[in-house]
């Protein structure tokens, strides 16, 4: 037995002693300083009653429809382009175009999960993210999953017009199941998790593990899982969001981002897999044929520059 062996065993003993109690003889110094959880960890906490997400039963589609909370969403129809009686104005066949870009690749390469970002904030991601979750969701028989994961400055729920909590930091916290946390709204087939209550460390709780037990349970579910993370400069939650998602959509603000941080959001993803370009805000009379209202697509090329 070693002399740190038995410093450890003696210390235990007399903490163990110091409170009236027993040392366990099943539970060795080594045991104490595992990384391994025990059984004990793992089991539902008390206080909430949740089952730890990597113990739940598997769940089909039909279960979701019947158990996820349905809400009376009032979306803001300035910004929500396809909950519009009329679904031809301004910038909705640019997404129509974005979509079809995306099942293009899709076809040569695993893409479902979709992580849309920017370099700075009011670039429009959250616009972006939103309207291609519904513009999926318009054909037929489709499914999709809109997350909002800025955990920061969370607006999705704003433009849906629906209510925050309980979201994905109440997911994260083991507060709520999947079932507790996702929204059901006037859209077909569309489902939403909001950002949850605010929170001091948003990075630590992306960074769990839960939010990838999340998509693992849910992923067979839906046609298309799209998420909306907090800027790619200014903090690191985006980065770390991308390692659970199979591509990245960056957007770029017309004239308002600088082209430095728009490189330098580039390079936050040089080991991610990034998927394009969305440039937002180009006014409708300066733009190709009058038509890229709200944006046009492209991928980076070999040297950094944007093809449309």
């Amino acid at each position: 037995m070693s002399r740190i062996h038995e410093a450890l065993k003696r210390a235990e003993e007399q903490r163990a002693a110091s409170q009236g109690g027993q040392v366990p003889s099943s539970q060795t110094p080594e045991a104490v300083l595992s990384d391994t959880p025990t059984e004990a960890q793992v089991v539902a906490s008390p206080s909430t009653g949740v089952a730890p997400p990597s113990f739940a039963a598997p769940f089909t589609f039909d279960t979701l429809l019947a158990r996820a909370s349905q809400h009376d969403w009032t979306p803001d129809t300035n910004t929500m382009l396809f909950f519009k009686a009329e679904e031809q104005g301004f910038g909705t066949e640019e997404f129509r175009t974005l979509r079809s870009r995306l099942y293009q690749m899709r076809e040569k390469q695993a893409l479902k999960k979709v992580l849309v970002t920017s370099a700075l904030p009011k670039e429009g991601k959250s616009f972006v993210a939103a309207n291609l979750a519904q513009v999926m969701v318009r054909q037929h028989g489709r499914q999709a999953l809109l997350i909002d994961a800025d955990l920061r400055g969370a607006r999705l729920h704003h433009l849906l017009g629906t209510s925050a909590t309980p979201g994905l930091a109440e997911y994260l916290l083991g507060e709520n199941d999947e079932f507790g946390i996702m929204q059901r709204g006037a859209m077909e087939n569309l489902f939403f998790i909001p950002s949850g209550r605010s929170v001091s460390n948003p990075a630590e709780l992306v960074a769990n593990g839960r939010l990838k037990i999340l998509l693992n349970r849910v992923e067979a579910l839906f046609d298309w899982i799209i998420i909306d993370s907090p800027p790619a400069v200014p903090v690191s939650d985006a980065s770390l969001l991308a390692n659970y998602c199979d591509g990245v959509v960056m957007v770029v603000r017309s004239n308002a981002t600088p082209v430095d941080m728009a490189r330098k959001a580039r390079q936050e993803f040089r080991d991610k897999h990034l998927v394009g370009v969305v440039l937002n805000g180009i006014e409708a009379d300066s733009s190709p044929y009058n038509q890229y209202y709200y944006g046009a697509y492209g991928r980076p090329d070999a040297k950094g520059a944007t093809q449309r």
